[in-house]
């Protein structure tokens, strides 16, 4: 199952008037001394949608939509105020960055790059879940979807590496095999996510909403070097530690090497378009990470990558209209980032952030800082996805946090990379998971052991290498 709503086994009748029901108990809730009606009003409906992204009585878009629709007719925005979500240009960044996911898949680029370097370097079960890390890594600047580049690339290619190798889930054969590959190469997945700023859509919510309640954001080219170090770290670590606790039966796999050549020989000679995305890749690629001498916004860079691909027809009008991901995480983030700047304009953040620091005087930021992030990554098992997780979550911990005396970017970043993080703690994690863990070759119980294992390593790594390199950069 993909969320803990299904599993709960509530109609989505039962689901949605709980989530009426939270809007109007805290609409009639008198608001606290120091928070104004419009603000108390906001934040009803702000929570009720919150409770509709988690318990998802219908698509998280159409909630967004009715919620925004509301604002204006409850008399908490005008129509202007809450349309205004829409002309975020990170917002666009994700969209065009979903146009770059088509490019990859449409074109099969993705996949050669993965069968190429399986093809050299598949020699033994290692060496593959390495290789798969490495290709994750490679695609995942311009994949900002999990689903999409897990599902769509990653999760083929290991499905292909499995068969070739006689591991079967269904048979009972080679299945720590199987287990290993498939949950090493969903870590790089996840690993991948939170190196890149585009490497995952809630990334880009987290800088939405810092820049929207704090007034501060983060570049493409500053995410990925403070990112970097503790990413490479765990994509070194990751796959070892999950080889010597899964400990496959097939250590050495000459047919991975022979399987790839294969399927590169039936793949033919590369097309002319994917070496056209090649160069749009790079380019782009450049553009992110130079963005500080050029000053061109990072969404029109990827604009600019999507209108190349169109004029070169690597995509055509009808792939961007079909991509129903990216156009409705314009919906609902537009209208959920929107919210909260405005509960941020109307003084209702400034207010919980006074409040709250009260309850910790004396504590020092720093040791607040790592006790809220444990609070926050473990919450996730709570949550079934990692949108939902920052939208009930990030707000109010950095929010504490930078009223404390934190840095802005540090909790940013350490908040973000947490929540990709959170994702191995249970088999509905985030959108990708379901997939992985849908081939059959590990449990449930062994799922969430080794899981937490990965997850208390990304915290110990993101915050004992993570946090000292965010503070020689001048970040936390």
């Amino acid at each position: 199952m993909s969320d803990t709503n299904k599993s709960q086994g509530l109609s989505p009748l039962v689901r949605g008037l709980m989530c009426v029901a939270i809007g109007v108990i805290i609409w009639f809730i008198p608001a606290p001394a120091g928070v104004g009606p419009q603000a108390w009003g906001l934040l009803a409906v702000f929570i009720a949608t919150i409770a509709g992204f988690i318990l998802q009585p219908m698509p998280i878009g159409a909630i967004a939509l009715i919620a925004c629709a509301l604002l204006p007719v409850l008399g908490i925005m005008n129509a202007g105020e809450a349309l205004a979500g829409f002309s975020n240009t990170t917002i666009w960044l994700i969209v065009s960055a979903f146009m770059f996911a088509e490019g990859f898949i449409k074109t099969g680029l993705g996949k050669r790059i993965s069968y190429m370097l399986l093809s050299k370097f598949g020699s033994s079960s290692l060496r593959v879940a390495y290789v798969m890390s490495a290709a994750d890594f490679v695609i995942a600047p311009f994949t900002p979807s999990n689903t999409a580049r897990g599902g769509g690339i990653i999760y083929p290619i290991v499905r292909s590496v499995t068969a070739a190798l006689g591991a079967d889930a269904g048979k009972g054969t080679n299945p720590r095999t199987g287990a290993f590959l498939m949950f090493s190469a969903y870590a790089a997945v996840i690993t991948s996510a939170c190196i890149f700023l585009t490497g995952a859509s809630n990334n880009v919510l987290c800088n939405t909403l810092a820049q929207q309640i704090f007034g501060v954001s983060i570049g493409w080219g500053s995410w990925f070097i403070a990112c970097i170090i503790p990413g490479l770290i765990l994509s070194i670590v990751t796959p070892y530690l999950l080889y010597r606790l899964i400990n496959p039966e097939l250590k050495e796999t000459p047919e991975t090497m022979a399987m790839a050549k294969e399927e590169i020989r039936k793949m033919g000679p590369m097309s002319i378009k994917e070496k056209i995305l090649c160069v749009i890749f790079v380019v782009a690629l450049i553009m992110w990470a130079t963005g500080s001498i050029h000053h061109i916004d990072s969404a029109f860079v990827a604009l600019l990558g999507l209108s190349a691909m169109l004029l070169t027809k690597i995509l055509d009008w009808s792939d961007v209209t079909k991509q129903h991901g990216a156009w409705d995480v314009l919906v609902w983030m537009g209208v959920l980032v929107n919210m909260a700047a405005y509960l941020s304009k109307f003084g209702l953040m400034k207010w919980f952030a006074d409040t709250m620091a009260a309850q910790f005087t004396g504590m020092p930021w720093m040791t607040m800082l790592i006790v809220l992030s444990l609070v926050y990554t473990f919450a996730h098992y709570l949550l079934a996805s990692n949108s939902a997780h920052i939208m009930a979550l990030f707000a109010a911990f950095a929010t504490i946090l930078v009223a404390a005396g934190a840095p802005v970017l540090g909790v940013l970043i350490l908040l973000g990379a947490l929540c990709n993080s959170a994702s191995f703690l249970t088999h509905y994690g985030c959108g990708v998971t379901p997939i992985f863990f849908g081939a059959g070759f590990m449990g449930q119980g062994e799922w969430w052991k080794i899981g937490f294992i990965i997850t208390v390593l990304h915290i110990v790594v993101w915050m004992g290498v993570g946090l000292p390199v965010m503070k020689m950069l001048g970040m936390l």
